[in-house]
């Protein structure tokens, strides 16, 4: 196995290497007379807290980093207790070479709570999360990343409460035994066990509540633990319940994208041809965002063990949040074909180059002498909601001295679902309008003159006048995207105690991966026929487009009729975008959401049982991936006099399906006749094999320096929406038509990512709750997953000629397709670690990670953080303790989302917690989170700002009640 270096991860590489050797060969005499691997050979694992306490629990979890094989960080319960960590990824951000997002894709923007994890600087995907060692099935709430690109393999820690955590190990290395999608590592979130209590009975409660400032609510916080186990401890039982409510505003500037230039007739209608061609931000809102989540779930757990030889257990979880939501957006438009640019007057404009050398338009003032298409103001409320749960079995028996066994198997399922999407959209006319970009690190301007925000519908399409007028309805309904995980494996380590060879760990494994969308509708509006959600297509006859004689009348069934416009009766707040910079309309106005439904419920069609039913699985974006995986592995458990070690192999089988729809097919029956035409199932088949070689070792220096070194070769699979076959095409124009198609569609041949990884690292234990530490790492991927574009030739229904009713036939035609491709890649990276007491009861925490990612072409990895540092400090006495955390991530590279690249610059986020103790018994806790109140800002480039966003502060106050 071939490792190409960079020249720094070779350079620091050789630098641990020479110390580790120079430090172990001075050490080498004393090593050899003690009792050199006891502890290796049982490696410690962490027991159910039992002692409180910051300080306890840092020296129970070094305690097993510093006696793992592995290359591991351990999280206890008691340290999440300690610090305001409402799930699990608020925890594991403040570990080096962590990096935490707050939303899986582009396309949500930022939120307040963590959502994503990844180690090394890398994509969420390439990290794997495992719940007690098996996975875990996921779901999302947003519409748009239960469908959108780059969603699938990574987990969403919104539905992973704190709670349920027993200890959480990161693995930053890799090895044989480990079943695998950890690219970059793995997180696996160890839940508690009946028999690891103390106590025959224990019950523990939290009661809480949190604030948050930008809403200023308030919600409450519940959760209650139950474990019983008899005297002999031979059997117990665990019981965990969470109900978790709060509320959620999030202010918004966004800009929506720059996939638009100026057409050469508008800018010569402009008296300015030199805007020919120059970029345009197609859409600038004021966005405001409301959300209420609910998060409710629980955790059981039945242990039996009658011996020391035979331990089972039966597992369960369950969380699920819903997330309904509504988002409103007042929009300023600039785009070819809507903006009324051939009437418009052209006062002062600016363009600018940016950093790729794209020219683009960053302001801009028209005027028109009567009102005229300018602008949009969608309002969509969402039913959302997500889940994910588990069922899993495992047990381990010790057969004699030598051999031993362990299972797991068991069955997860997540879903995300968007039950309806509730939409009204406006057309703004004006008299005016202007915008002005600020740069990436700043909202945008925009005004639109001639307009009231706060008068609501103003006008229907006969009487045209400056305001807001009814547009459309548009949104996928009845979206529900399932995920499914069934795995079964046996582990033996057979041991020999002879020489070199301590032991050999063998295993299978047989799992199966099911990701698919249920069946959507594709709403649109109609005229009101009495029966809801059954809205007739419109006639577009007279003047309402449902009737030549219909008029603006109670009894008219059209939308666009005035009288039937909903009431807008509540407002944006009056410090809305306070503190993004930039400046928007104020007071603008929007309906209820139970006035949106009421309205929708009239004029669209979204009934699945409904004779006008619009099925519609492209519109959807329906797919589906399924995975069945064969794995067996053997590894050889190494010893030697100070050190131990690990060689393996494991060999994996993949068998994938991904299916998706297309118009044209050969098959003369279609499977779904809709609106938009008839729509064909098609099905793409492969399988692939692959062997994964592994070497480790740990080498213990002194008896308080260790150093880590690992040697792997990584699989993970692509995400699911990039496996499935989804297209959206423009075909030539006629079989005559020599023009290539174009399009973007996923990529169901897709290699998975191959990586081969080096790690390395080197600690100090200098004191019982202190250490420092020193890493490299290094992953060559000779198939990473990024944009790119690709040929493909597909069936097309074609007319022979351009000529009006030539007969149409399917043809193979050839497309080039934008879409996920592989390509080479690297990640190398460094990590610097220390922890330690400073005086008394006061004691510091701090780490930082540098990782330089890039593709062949040199473009910067997707989820790339260049820079990242936690800076922390604590206080701790029998009765009062404090921690405070700032924690930094530099620019993140997140991807493409309409269009164009999506950046997030660099954050800080500042969180503390303050508690006192009242006995063993009473507790209270003040947790603060975002307490710097940080502003999400995302970017194209230098010149184009994507989105500004600000979710506020968020304080939780908790009473802890433990018998």
């Amino acid at each position: 196995m071939k490792v190409k270096q960079t020249p720094i991860a070779a350079a620091v590489s050789i630098a641990l290497l020479s110390t580790a050797m120079a430090v172990h060969a001075q050490d080498q005499a004393p090593q050899a007379t003690a009792a050199p691997a006891a502890a290796a050979d049982t490696p410690q694992q962490l027991d159910t807290v039992v002692v409180t306490g910051v300080r306890a629990s840092q020296q129970k979890a070094l305690a097993v980093k510093r006696n793992s094989e592995d290359h591991i960080d351990v999280i206890s319960a008691e340290d999440i207790g300690k610090m305001p960590d409402k799930n699990v990824a608020d925890s594991l951000s403040r570990i080096a070479g962590v990096t935490i997002l707050n939303s899986p894709t582009g396309g949500s923007g930022g939120f307040d709570e963590r959502d994503r994890v990844a180690l090394h600087g890398t994509n969420p995907s390439l990290t794997q999360t495992l719940v007690d060692g098996h996975p875990i099935a996921n779901g999302d709430w947003f519409v748009l990343d239960q469908t959108g690109a780059g969603v699938g393999r990574s987990v969403s820690y919104s539905l992973l409460p704190s709670e349920m955590v027993g200890e959480v190990d990161v693995r930053k290395d890799s090895e044989a035994s480990l079943a695998e999608g950890g690219t970059a590592g793995s997180v696996n979130i160890i839940t508690r066990k009946p028999l690891d209590f103390t106590q025959s009975m224990t019950f523990q409660a939290n009661v809480g509540a949190v604030y948050a400032d930008l809403p200023a609510k308030t919600d409450p916080q519940l959760s209650a633990l139950f474990n019983f186990h008899n005297d002999a401890k031979t059997f117990g039982v665990l019981l965990q319940a969470f109900s978790e409510k709060r509320d959620l505003r999030r202010d918004g500037i966004e800009t929506l994208g720059f996939i638009n230039t100026m057409a050469t007739a508008d800018a010569t209608s402009l008296k300015a041809p030199g805007l020919a061609g120059v970029y345009l931000p197609d859409l600038i809102g004021a966005a405001y965002f409301t959300q209420k989540r609910e998060r409710t779930g629980g955790v059981a757990r039945v242990e039996f063990k009658p011996n020391s030889d035979f331990d089972i257990n039966l597992s369960g979880f369950s969380s699920k949040m819903n997330a309904d939501n509504y988002n409103r957006n007042f929009m300023i438009i600039n785009r070819p074909g809507f903006t009324a640019y051939s009437s418009a007057t052209l006062g002062s404009y600016t363009t600018a180059v940016d950093n790729q050398g794209e020219n683009t338009l960053t302001s801009m003032n028209l005027s028109w002498a009567t009102p005229s298409a300018a602008g949009v103001y969608d309002m969509i409320s969402r039913k959302a909601s997500a889940s994910s749960n588990f069922l899993a079995l495992d047990s381990s028996l010790k057969v004699n001295d030598a051999l031993k066994f362990k299972f797991n198997g068991g069955v997860s399922k997540g879903l995300g679902k968007t039950n309806a999407q509730d939409v009204y959209e406006a057309n703004i006319y004006a008299t005016s309008a202007s915008f002005q970009l600020n740069g990436p690190g700043s909202a945008p301007s925009f005004s639109l003159g001639g307009i009231n925000p706060s008068a609501g519908i103003t006008h229907d399409p006969v009487t045209p006048a400056a305001g807001l007028g009814f547009g459309w309805i548009f949104g996928v309904e009845n979206l529900a995207v399932y995920d499914k995980d069934t795995w079964a494996q046996v582990d033996g380590e057979y041991t020999l105690d002879s020489g070199l060879v301590r032991s050999i760990s063998f295993g299978v494994r047989s799992s199966g991966h099911d990701r698919h969308t249920g069946p959507t509708v594709n709403q649109r509006p109609g005229c009101d026929t009495g029966a809801a959600y059954e809205a007739q297509m419109f006639t577009w006859a007279g003047t309402y487009y449902c009737s030549a004689t219909d008029t603006n009348a109670a009894s008219s069934p059209s939308p666009y009729a005035l009288v039937n416009a909903p009431a807008f009766t509540q407002f944006y707040p009056s410090n809305f975008g306070a503190g993004l910079g930039g400046s928007v309309p104020a007071n603008i106005a929007y309906p209820t959401p139970a006035a949106l439904a009421a309205f929708d419920a009239n004029y669209t069609n979204r009934d699945p049982n409904s004779a006008a039913l619009v099925h519609s699985p492209i519109q959807g974006g329906e797919y589906g991936v399924k995975e069945t995986i064969t794995a067996a592995y053997a590894e050889a458990n190494l010893e030697g006099s100070g050190w131990t070690g690990k060689l393996g192999l494991r060999a994996v089988h993949t068998q994938q399906s991904s299916h998706a729809w297309t118009y044209t097919q050969t098959s003369a029956t279609p499977d779904v006749i809709s609106a938009w035409g008839s729509e064909y199932l098609t099905t793409s088949d492969r399988s692939y094999n692959n062997m994964l070689p592994s070497a480790s070792m740990k080498i213990d220096i002194t008896k308080d320096v260790v150093a880590h070194l690992g040697l792997s070769r990584t699989l993970t699979r692509a995400d699911y929406t990039a496996l499935s076959a989804v297209a959206n095409l423009t075909p030539p124009k006629s079989q005559a038509d020599p023009t290539v198609g174009s399009g973007s569609a996923g990529n169901p041949n897709l290699k998975p990512i191959i990586s081969t990884n080096f790690d390395s690292d080197i600690a100090w234990y200098f004191a019982p709750r202190a250490y420092v530490s020193m890493g490299a790492f290094h992953m060559q991927m000779g198939s990473y997953i990024t944009d790119g574009t690709f040929s493909e030739t597909l069936p097309t229904l074609l007319p022979l000629t351009s000529a009006s009713g030539s007969p149409q036939s399917i043809v193979n035609r050839q497309y080039l397709l934008t879409g996920p491709v592989n390509k080479k890649a690297s990640v190398t990276g460094l990590e610097f670690a220390i922890e330690t007491p400073v005086y008394k009861n006061f004691g510091v925490n701090a780490n930082y990670t540098y990782s330089d990612g890039h593709d062949e072409t040199g473009h910067v990895l997707q989820g790339s953080v260049q820079d990242s540092f936690n800076l922390g400090g604590y206080f701790e006495n029998d009765s009062f303790s404090a921690r405070v955390n700032y924690g930094y991530t530099s620019d993140n590279y997140i991807g493409t989302d309409r269009g164009t690249p999506y950046y997030q610059k660099g954050v800080g986020v500042l969180s503390a917690s303050l508690g006192y103790k009242y006995n063993d018994h009473f507790s209270l806790s003040l947790d603060g989170q975002n307490l710097n109140d940080p502003i999400l800002r995302y970017y194209a480039s230098d010149v184009q700002p994507r989105a500004v966003y600000n979710n506020g502060r968020q304080y939780y106050l908790t009473a802890h009640i433990k018998y």
